[in-house]
């Protein structure tokens, strides 16, 4: 762990506010990039960051400096963006290719993306994805996450993660193909 960044974790241990907005300075928009391409509303992502920042400053004493504190708030936002899923999916009586539409339709009038049908069709693909799944394809895909980082985030074997990774290439593939 560079010196920089325990120096900032042990002001923020002995209480010090300016020292924590520092690292939401750092990493909120790495963060933030990561919450989005799974939950796709910009306000649900905010709200899901927020939390991230709040749990990750109410638990900075059980960080255990092995890791990278990034890697560490990376698990947290994972965490927290999957309670939201599963919150989301327990209130919701729409059968699942509504929900699937509903991302859809959001990612259509969605002012905050401004890609291209091709862009479009591919983030339509990964929303069809499980959530697991979605945040091991973005984590590899997008992120360039190696496998084993990967495992120490999510807490799943190297082998696991390689075969969601595997599954979630074929599913958008075919889903890309039948469009």
């Amino acid at each position: 762990m560079p010196k920089e960044e325990s120096e900032l974790i042990d002001l923020c241990l002995s209480g010090s506010g300016k020292a924590f907005e520092q690292i939401v300075e750092k990493h909120q928009r790495p963060l933030y990039s990561i919450i989005r391409k799974m939950v796709i509303d910009h306000d649900d992502a905010r709200d899901i960051l927020q939390n991230t920042f709040i749990k990750a400053w109410k638990n900075l004493d059980s960080f255990n400096r092995q890791s990278k504190l990034y890697t560490w708030m990376y698990r947290i936002a994972v965490n927290e963006t999957m309670t939201f899923l599963a919150s989301k999916k327990k209130r919701s009586f729409i059968p699942l290719a509504g929900k699937d539409y509903d991302l859809s339709e959001k990612l259509e009038n969605d002012p905050w993306f401004d890609g291209d049908e091709a862009q479009k069709n591919f983030q339509k693909a990964i929303l069809t994805l499980p959530n697991k799944q979605r945040i091991v394809f973005n984590m590899r895909y997008y992120e360039d996450i190696p496998y084993e980082q990967m495992s120490e985030i999510l807490g799943t074997s190297e082998g696991a993660l390689k075969a969601s990774y595997h599954h979630a290439v074929k599913k958008i593939q075919d889903y890309m193909l039948n469009r």
